[in-house]
């Protein structure tokens, strides 16, 4: 049985703010850009994975998560624990001096670590983690 990762999904609390960071930082496409009410659900992807999807979704969608759960969301969003995205990248480090350098916040510069990845993180404009490895 062949399968393989069609979405995955991240919050976002401001949808120009992650559209500017998933577009124009890491070059991602957008594929989709839905408003309903208040809210906003991007679907972005990188170029030339057209079956890959990430879907950035407001939080407060989920009909079933309550009010004092999506304050602990917010807050573990804040704080960069709530969720984690990792790529990979042939030259990391010149993807690193490009994000950096686009004012993301740095959560590890490029390293080798002892496990066998050479990797850098940031955080994306919701605080998600963004770690990149190096195949």
């Amino acid at each position: 049985m062949e399968m393989k990762i069609h979405h995955s999904f991240l919050p976002h609390d401001d949808g120009e703010a992650a559209l500017a960071f998933y577009r124009d930082v890491l070059g991602f496409e957008v594929r989709n850009d839905v408003a309903f009410g208040d809210m906003r659900w991007l679907t972005v992807g990188p170029p030339g994975q057209p079956e890959t999807s990430v879907v950035l979704y407001p939080p407060q969608a989920d009909p079933g998560v309550t009010e004092a759960e999506r304050g602990v969301i917010r807050e573990m969003m804040a704080k960069g624990t709530f969720a984690t995205l990792v790529l990979s990248a042939q030259d990391l480090d010149s993807v690193f001096e490009r994000v950096a350098a686009a004012g993301a916040e740095v959560v590890q510069e490029p390293t080798d670590q002892p496990y066998g990845v050479r990797d850098c993180a940031f955080r994306d404009p919701a605080g998600n983690q963004i770690r990149i490895n190096r195949p």
